[in-house]
């Protein structure tokens, strides 16, 4: 599976991005798909995730209640919505394909949130 995010930019303290992710191939749904971070200096950390079958979400505690994770099965995309930037959200981010043993990232998209 090949993944091509998009979304990210500058913004303010307290703004919304909406991060997109477009995963190519036709076993989109065989995916546990999510978003990781990585913030200059730091390790990648995960932000969040939806199950391949149920669609369950799961959340980094950092974002929780300011980030929203969707899938549309039928364009093979997963979303990140996120509301209440903080200076702290600032990172490269990268959408994520898991199944079994196999993980895949996209080339991932800078967010800069100023304050």
């Amino acid at each position: 599976v090949q993944l091509q995010a998009s979304g990210g930019g500058l913004v303010q303290a307290g703004d919304s991005l909406r991060l997109s992710c477009a995963a190519s191939g036709r076993t989109f749904s065989s995916y546990h798909m999510g978003w990781f971070r990585q913030a200059p200096g730091k390790e990648r950390e995960f932000v969040a995730a939806s199950t391949r079958n149920s669609g369950n979400t799961f959340y980094a505690d950092s974002v929780k209640g300011r980030f929203t994770i969707s899938r549309d099965y039928a364009k093979n995309t997963v979303v990140l919505q996120m509301v209440s930037l903080e200076p702290e959200d600032t990172a490269v981010y990268y959408c994520n394909a898991a199944y079994g043993s196999r993980s895949y990232y996209g080339q991932g998209t800078q967010v800069t949130v100023s304050s």
